[in-house]
């Protein structure tokens, strides 16, 4: 029997399509469990879906998600509520296949400690200093590569391209290619210091590792979670071998996405 749990923004619309969803579910024998879910039905956003990859984060290997947009059009939600009868017959009868995306995973090692703390995001993550700027030497593949001042540092998915790494003048991705982008936050560039300037994009086979020259205590950020990190001895980046797996049930074209999201104007629509 196929489980599921339903994830809901909280606004009016998303908790009445909840109810409605979870009924038509269980009316096809469909069971609700908040434990152990087959499925994530997440209604809202994008942003809703995110709290719900972290809520079940530990059940990726059992775990899809699909969503549906009670907002605008989210590259994550492509559903739309007048569509919801048509999605949960579908989610019954398992007409779906699934498409994996990949993760970006967060290794932060303590200077003082042994332990380190791991986490995974969908989007992205992010390093701020607490002081005016950050200092933190970069190296690939255990090289030397800068010593970045600046603002901080963004390190996304393909997925996550489309969101704060975009802001940041970084590409977008197609988020069928396993690797992940470093982008800076207002870098210092003068004739004293230089950093490269540029988004990075590194395939899965390599890693980028942060090791801090000034303070020890950051604000990392983890999709929307923000996290004040303390004797910070460094930030390791990866793509993960976990990846996030999305039932799809329909064509949802990543570039037609993009320009509905960043391109088309209300009359081409």
């Amino acid at each position: 029997m196929t489980k599921f749990v339903i994830q809901s923004r909280g606004d009016e619309l998303s908790n009445r399509l909840m109810a409605e969803a979870k009924d038509y579910l269980v009316e096809f024998g469909l069971e609700y469990d908040e434990v152990e879910p087959d499925i994530v039905l997440s209604i809202g956003g994008d942003g809703t879906l995110l709290h719900g990859f972290h809520k079940y984060v530990h059940r990726l290997h059992e775990t899809a998600f699909v969503g549906i947009h009670t907002g605008h059009l989210g590259f994550y939600a492509d559903w739309k509520p007048e569509e919801i009868e048509k999605l949960v017959i579908m989610i019954a009868r398992k007409d779906y296949h699934v498409v994996q995306y990949p993760l970006l995973e967060v290794e932060i090692a303590y200077t003082h400690s042994t332990e380190t703390s791991t986490y995974l995001a969908l989007n992205e993550s992010t390093i701020k200093s607490p002081e005016v700027t950050l200092v933190m030497d970069v190296e690939l593949n255990g090289e030397h590569f800068e010593r970045f001042r600046g603002d901080g540092l963004c390190m996304s998915t393909p997925s996550g391209s489309t969101a704060y790494s975009k802001s940041l003048n970084g590409a977008i991705l197609h988020p069928s290619l396993s690797c992940m982008q470093l982008t800076e936050m207002a870098s210092i560039n003068n004739r004293v210091f230089r950093t490269v300037g540029s988004p990075l994009v590194l395939p899965s086979h390599h890693s980028c590792l942060l090791k801090p020259v000034k303070g020890p205590d950051f604000m990392v950020t983890v999709d929307h979670l923000q996290l004040l990190q303390k004797d910070v001895k460094s930030i390791e980046y990866k793509v993960a071998k976990e990846r996030i797996s999305f039932a799809r049930f329909r064509p949802f074209p990543f570039w037609k996405r993009v320009s509905e999201s960043f391109v088309a104007s209300d009359e081409e629509n």
